[in-house]
């Protein structure tokens, strides 16, 4: 008799107070104030660095100054694009590397008519069908 007088005065107060509610206009069920009451974790994560990247080095740039000697298939000049251009005895490469094609000598000139910095590679011996008189 004791419990069921407990629980009819829980029920009945249960009851007042949703009916003060609904005279408020507060019992109607809103999911947008209910999704501001969620709750997710409160620390970040570790392991995300939005920094930390670095690229290796491509090491460009000239690895022959002018009049030294050269074999065939050393580097001259690595490059992004043409600075350089390859001249008499010199190639190049899918990635722009010039590299000489005879044993010789490195020389730089300028073409006048274009502007262009050229690299060549003067032969040693006279005999060679490349040879160009006047280039040390």
């Amino acid at each position: 008799m004791l419990r069921s007088a407990v629980r009819g005065g829980i029920a009945s107060a249960l009851t007042r107070t949703c009916a003060k509610e609904e005279r408020a206009g507060c019992g109607i069920w809103n999911p947008a104030v209910n999704a501001l009451f969620a709750r997710f974790a409160s620390k970040k994560q570790g392991g995300s660095s939005s920094n930390g990247r670095d690229s290796n080095p491509k090491f460009l740039g000239l690895k022959k100054g002018n009049g030294e000697v050269v074999r065939p298939g050393h580097i001259i000049a690595r490059q992004r694009g043409t600075k350089w251009h390859p001249g008499v005895n010199c190639g190049i490469g899918k990635d722009h590397t010039i590299f000489a094609l005879v044993q010789g000598k490195v020389c730089f000139s300028t073409d006048k008519l274009k502007g262009r910095k050229i690299v060549h590679v003067a032969p040693l011996n006279k005999e060679h069908p490349k040879y160009i008189e006047g280039i040390p």
